[in-house]
């Protein structure tokens, strides 16, 4: 009896430590794994963030460095362009997912390398190159101690990129990117350089602002910054039917709450229940850090990854996300450093899958009705969904096709989607869900992801499309600015 008695402590303390030590075993098994994915590259084909829509395209121009040379370069293609009917799409990194850099046949205009910067301290405006990537840019703004006025989440797509799907980030309480720009430089289809700003050229300026490439080449952009200030990062878990109500307390009556953003959970057990609602303080004094310095990049890495086709990964990643809120709670960052981290850190590396973005913006009386909606409807659908941000937006008083027409709050949404045909049609149909029940719910649905919507539902979300693509034909009737978002929408 007493050996019976040994054996069965023994099993039971194994049993114990086994159960402690399967989120380890788990998270292991996930690094090991994503080291041995291979990343597929071809050579012959142009693709977007999306790998779904790779096209053959005529040619791919890259930009000379120089402003001069790659000015009359940019003009000289135009001309080429004009005389032998190509169509010129324009690229930065690529990250829009619905082929609006690129177009069957046509000529890619790479303007990375269009990425010089000069920063007026006295007015506090960046001269900046449109092909700059924001990591660059954080960079030399760091030197000067100042920090980007508004941009993603992330630091890897390009100032002209940016502007032209007139991004947001988690700046709280502050329109889109559009409104920073204070003026730029265009070079519409005839070759001519243009200043375009909200008192010259007031019409351009709108259309240029979230116009996806389709109206000129956007030279360089004057753009505000502002001080690279210290926060103080204070997170809170709410249920996300009051996160409308969590927001109004925490950060639009707190105080000098400037950056703040939300995550809603997405493991089965308990789906979009409970968000984490993080909000970072204005802190006085310099805090002297590595903009590009993160911590624990692989363990993060390889808990958010975990999470992908599976249910135990999705719990264990929200139980542990939960618990790390007071150990973040009272920490301090910069902007900069708040700002200089790169999509590849959390991005699929798998070939046979890929990650896919939606958006949906709703007012925020609607935004508790919009989540229980969408509690529903996601579980019906074939896919896994990888994850939800939450961001306010203020209205948007400067583009054209704005999604901002009014306060919103952004549900930015990340999938897992297998690359074949069948969980191509499961995406595309539950999209057309998602976008006729944000519409019900008076808002609308983001422009640069995939092209699941149909004509009818972008004039239901954008009544103004109509304008904007007899606007296109205004500025540009030979049509040497084409990509695949003109080719499904236009009229």
């Amino acid at each position: 009896m007493r050996v019976n008695a040994r054996k069965i402590i023994w099993f039971s303390l194994l049993g114990l430590l086994l159960f402690a030590l399967s989120p380890v075993f788990f998270l292991v098994s996930v690094y090991v794994k994503e080291k041995k994915i291979p990343i597929e590259k071809k050579s012959s084909l142009i693709r977007d963030a999306s790998n779904l829509n790779e096209v053959m395209v005529d040619t791919v121009v890259q930009v000379a460095n120089n402003i001069t040379e790659g000015t009359l370069q940019i003009q000289e293609l135009i001309k080429i362009a004009s005389e032998q009917r190509k169509s010129i799409s324009i690229a930065g990194a690529r990250h829009s997912m619905g082929g609006h850099t690129i177009y069957k046949d046509g000529i890619v205009l790479d303007m990375k390398s269009f990425n010089y910067m000069k920063l007026d301290t006295t007015n506090n405006l960046l001269l900046v190159g449109a092909g700059a990537l924001w990591s660059d840019v954080l960079r030399y703004l760091d030197k000067y101690n100042r920090s980007v006025k508004v941009m993603q989440s992330n630091n890897s797509f390009s100032v002209g990129g940016s502007v032209s799907v007139n991004c947001h980030g988690w700046q709280a309480n502050s329109p889109p990117i559009a409104s920073t720009v204070m003026s730029f430089r265009l070079m519409d289809a005839g070759g001519q350089i243009l200043t375009c700003s909200r008192t010259e050229n007031a019409e351009l300026f709108s259309l240029v602002l979230g116009g996806y490439g389709l109206f000129g080449v956007i030279l360089d952009l004057k753009l505000k910054v502002t001080d690279n200030k210290v926060y103080v990062v204070k997170q809170y878990v709410v249920q996300s039917k009051d996160y409308f109500n969590a927001f109004k307390r925490y950060v639009e009556n707190g105080s000098n709450v400037e950056m703040a953003y939300g995550r809603i959970n997405i493991n089965p057990r308990h789906f979009m229940e409970e968000a984490i609602l993080s909000t970072y303080t204005v802190k006085g004094g310099v805090l002297k850090e590595n903009a590009d310095q993160f911590s624990f990049v692989a363990l993060r890495r390889t808990l958010f990854r975990g999470s992908v086709n599976s249910d135990y990964g999705k719990d264990l990643r929200w139980r542990i996300e939960k618990m790390a809120t007071k150990a973040i709670n009272g920490k301090e960052f910069s902007r900069n450093r708040l700002l200089s981290e790169g999509v590849e850190v959390f991005q699929n590396r798998d070939s046979n899958y890929t990650d896919i973005l939606h958006e949906y913006f709703v007012p925020g009386d609607s935004l508790a009705g919009f989540i229980g909606a969408v509690q529903k409807i996601i579980p019906d659908f074939k896919v896994d969904l990888l994850n939800i941000t939450v961001r306010n937006v203020m209205t948007d008083k400067d583009t054209f096709l704005s999604y901002a027409k009014k306060d919103v709050f952004g549900l930015v949404m990340l999938f897992n989607q297998k690359r074949d045909k069948t969980a191509e049609y499961e995406m595309k149909a539950l999209t057309q869900k998602l976008i006729v029940t944000v519409i019900r719910y008076n808002g609308t649905y983001y422009l640069p992801y995939r092209l699941h919507a149909t004509k009818e539902l972008m004039d239901r979300a954008y009544p103004n499309a109509e304008s904007f693509f007899e606007l296109k034909l205004k500025y540009d009737p030979l049509l040497v600015f084409r990509n695949q978002f003109y080719e499904k929408y236009k009229r």
